[in-house]
């Protein structure tokens, strides 16, 4: 079973760099498109990016194009979140998720806990 653990999160100034990763364990994501989904408090949880088994992105979040991107790295059953230029409206908890070979917004069959970024002004 994909176990997933996020981490990189933190508090960063707004105009910063945060990279997140999300790990995979007990077994492997070479199968698996994975998701960047983040939830603000009082807010639905919002998808992201997603990256599928082939390395094509998929952008769900209008409000981070041209700033965040998103990498995988097969071999360290490893996907990256990498944020540039930060606002004080990324601050969120940040989750991955993983589900079969190509992106969707939905049917995502593992879950990471999270990991919190604070955007100070």
């Amino acid at each position: 079973q994909l176990h997933l653990v996020e981490s990189g999160g933190g508090l960063v100034q707004a105009g910063g760099s945060l990279r997140l990763s999300c790990a995979a364990s007990g077994s492997t994501l070479r199968a698996n498109a994975i998701g960047w989904f983040r939830q603000a408090p009082g807010k639905e949880r919002e998808a992201v990016l997603c990256i599928n088994i082939s390395g094509d992105s998929t952008n769900y979040a209008d409000s981070v194009k041209g700033r965040f991107t998103i990498s995988r790295d097969n071999a360290k059953n490893t996907v990256y979140l990498q944020m540039n230029s930060l606002k004080p409206e990324d601050t969120a908890n940040y989750y991955c998720a993983a589900r079969w070979y190509v992106c969707s917004p939905a049917d995502f069959h593992s879950w990471g806990q999270g990991t919190q970024v604070t955007v100070s002004s």
